[in-house]
């Protein structure tokens, strides 16, 4: 089941969950919440995904409040949330219309249940202009729903935010 804009408030304002830090009421809809860029990252280097190794990227913090990403670039951007996932809640994060009306799109993964930091959000820019990104822009929105049964808590390398 997803959770409605009043069951996220509850479970923001309950202090032994804490949901989303940072919170902003005005990013809540009916339904999920606004994501907001928050530090934003070039790749600098290239990585591999093997069978048995991965090598990841090097990349390097843009230090300035707004990006102008190049036709068809890619960066990581660093949600302003963070979030603290109890163990019988997943999360999805999808595209803002208004990001892909820009030509853009973003690349997300599944927020596992027990995670607990700010999320990483690849961002492509998929037309030949320029695009603006600000910190602080809602990027995307992330939906929240229950799980049924047993889980095993994500306890994975990216725990606590880690960008790569």
């Amino acid at each position: 089941m997803i959770l409605g804009n009043s069951k996220i408030l509850e479970l923001v304002k309950d202090e032994n969950i804490k949901l989303l830090v940072n919170f902003n009421e005005e990013c809540l809809g009916s339904a999920g919440y606004d994501l907001r860029a928050g530090k934003i990252y070039k790749i600098i280097s290239g990585s591999k995904i093997g069978a048995t190794d991965r090598i990841m990227p090097d990349v390097r913090e843009i230090p300035a409040k707004q990006y102008f990403m190049d036709a068809y670039e890619y960066i990581l951007l660093e949600t302003i949330e963070k979030v603290n996932m109890p163990n019988d809640l997943l999360a999805r994060i999808l595209n803002r219309s208004s990001l892909f009306r820009c030509g853009c799109t973003l690349a997300t993964a599944v927020v596992d249940p027990g995670y607990c930091g700010t999320l990483t959000l690849g961002l492509k820019n998929l037309n030949k202009f320029k695009f603006e990104i600000e910190v602080g822009a809602r990027v995307g929105q992330i939906v929240f729903e229950t799980v049924e049964g047993d889980v095993k808590p994500y306890d994975g390398r990216y725990q606590g935010g880690k960008v790569v």
